[in-house]
């Protein structure tokens, strides 16, 4: 009950998020907005936010990553993980929980594993 309350509150945030755009990203070589544009720029951020917000939710119900700090970015279908990780067997773990998410379709995985001391 808790994981789907914080995985709400994250999804509507990050939605929310993407609805706040750069009022300067959109312009046309004429300086006026494309309101097309506009709206297709929005759609596709919130679909990203979204898209991430899954994958975000998906390695905090791992037990075995819920611990780590791994930042999720997503484009399209792709997803990219950044951060570091204590073993290799915990990056793979956290690539595979992305791949199983629903919507993605190729994970970028960047995550470091570090180095034991």
């Amino acid at each position: 009950m808790k994981i789907a309350a914080i995985v709400s509150a994250t999804t509507l945030a990050f939605a929310l998020g993407a609805c706040a755009s750069d009022p300067n990203s959109s312009r046309s070589a004429s300086g006026g907005q494309s309101s097309g544009s506009a709206t297709s720029e929005v759609k596709r951020d919130a679909k990203d936010s979204w898209l991430t917000g899954k994958v975000k939710a998906a390695l905090a119900a791992d037990v075995g990553l819920k611990t780590w700090d791994i930042d999720v970015d997503s484009a399209g279908t792709t997803v990219t993980l950044n951060g570091a990780v204590d073993t290799e067997a915990t990056k793979q773990r956290a690539a595979a929980v992305a791949r199983s998410v629903e919507g993605v379709a190729t994970v970028k995985n960047n995550l470091t594993v570090k180095g034991k001391s």
